[in-house]
């Protein structure tokens, strides 16, 4: 594209970001990215009946949780100290100066005028054709009622410059060169170019997307699963996935691949791929990418990442070494979970040994007079291992010793032993959670188990 490219994301802060509204500023995101463009958060809290601090702040907590780094925009003051460098979005409540200077212009072109204590825009009397990159051309002709009189108020009689506005002033002072954005926003279009010829410029180039619907083929509301970002953040899912799953409501690239990471999608991503027809959620497919993202993220992030959501659940790991939490959590990654999931499967490895709870259905079915004679056995062999040597191949190979001489098959010492060391019969791999363990944790466990009531 010869004209560098200038997009934005412009959220009302009404207390929650929508997945719809995360899915627009992913694609105006990476539609930038893509073209080596610039990406603008713009905040449009005019209306200062509804706004508040706490519903900004869940817009930006969203936006950093998915990756969504912004260009530009005022700096942002560090309270302690001087300013920090991060810079803050752009609020329309501070750029009213601006408005009011293009409300005069408007005047002056003979395009706006006062009318019952408010101003009126001089809205043209042709039909509006919006040439739109996704939807194709759409032309909006005037209703009955507008032929007759067609204007609309753009400054309200207490003053306040209106949305389509004040939006239209934005987009032409930041110079945006696309406004891609949901097609529920198809039917202000008109406005908005007529606008822009008042003023003098050139329209931006339109791109309405197709509405994201639930899986019956309803629209999507705040109150629906999955509709607001923040659950997402709560559920513990991989951001990584979640990016991944909103790119596909409504986009494909050409090759069919879906489990893409971020720089594929913006290698990939351009708007001749999004389609016409609305998308409909599917957490399953959403879990499903959770579920692989997980498995190929880097060791250290994965760590981070359960260790924020272990000390959520009250689970301190400050206590254990660095390597010994990374190998707990280790345990857990191929079993697809939400990190908000991993705490009961992984609170185990930080109890201490004394305090293990087995649950009732564990303790009928693993820990019986019988069971706990074959964990003596288990323990007499795993007491002969040393603490270097008490290894998952070694751990496997001396439980599965045993059972032969037994006479009995593995799971016979199998859930006895995962019992002991974890309380539950589910969990990770034995022999690996074992060995995590050690040698001195596991046996304090199954001394403890083989003397429980």
């Amino acid at each position: 594209m010869s004209t560098p490219v200038r997009v934005r994301f412009a959220p009302s802060p009404t207390g929650y970001l929508h997945i719809g509204g995360a899915r627009t500023a992913l694609f105006n995101w990476l539609f930038a990215r893509h073209h080596g463009g610039a990406f603008i958060l713009r905040i449009e809290d005019t209306d200062t009946a509804r706004n508040s601090q706490a519903a900004i702040d869940v817009i930006l907590q969203g936006m950093r949780w998915l990756g969504l780094d912004w260009d530009e925009g005022p700096a942002t003051p560090d309270p302690k100290g001087p300013s920090i460098g991060d810079r803050g979005p752009y609020f329309q409540s501070q750029r009213n100066e601006l408005y009011h200077r293009r409300i005069a212009e408007l005047r002056d072109r003979g395009m706006a005028y006062d009318r019952d204590g408010a101003v009126f825009f001089r809205m043209t009397r042709e039909a509006v054709v919006i040439p739109d990159m996704i939807v194709g051309d759409v032309r909006r002709e005037l209703t009955d009622r507008e032929q007759e009189d067609p204007d609309w108020v753009i400054v309200r009689s207490d003053g306040q410059p209106v949305f389509h506005l004040v939006n239209v002033i934005d987009d032409l002072e930041m110079g945006i060169t696309h406004v891609i954005r949901g097609e529920d926003h198809l039917s202000n279009t008109a406005k908005h170019i007529a606008l822009f010829n008042a003023f003098g410029v050139a329209a931006p180039r339109y791109a309405h997307m197709p509405l994201i619907l639930n899986p019956d083929g309803t629209k999507m509301s705040k109150r629906d699963k999955g509709a607001i970002v923040t659950n997402y953040i709560d559920d513990g899912f991989n951001p990584d996935a979640v990016v991944n799953y909103l790119s596909l409501l409504g986009w494909s690239p050409s090759d069919g691949q879906e489990l893409l990471t971020v720089a594929d999608l913006i290698q990939r991503f351009d708007l001749d791929r999004v389609n016409r027809s609305a998308a409909r959620f599917d957490d399953k497919k959403l879990e499903a990418l959770h579920f692989e993202h997980t498995r190929r993220m880097a060791p250290d992030r994965f760590v981070r990442l359960g260790v924020e959501h272990l000390a959520k659940a009250g689970i301190n790991t400050t206590a254990f070494p660095a390597t010994y939490v990374a190998a707990a959590l280790e345990t857990a990654r191929d079993k697809g979970r939400l990190f908000k999931d991993l705490a009961p499967f992984v609170d185990f490895y930080f109890a201490a040994d004394d305090s293990i709870a087995y649950e009732p259905e564990a303790a009928a079915k693993a820990l019986g007079t019988v069971q706990r004679e074959q964990l003596a056995k288990l323990l007499a062999a795993y007491e002969a291992l040393p603490a270097e040597g008490f290894t998952t191949a070694a751990l496997e190979a001396g439980l599965k010793a045993v059972a032969a001489a037994s006479g009995v098959k593995a799971g016979a010492l199998t859930q006895p032993a995962r019992v002991a060391c974890t309380g539950r019969l589910v969990g990770p791999s034995l022999y690996h959670l074992m060995e995590v363990l050690g040698r001195e944790r596991t046996l304090a466990r199954f001394r403890r188990a083989m003397s429980a009531a």
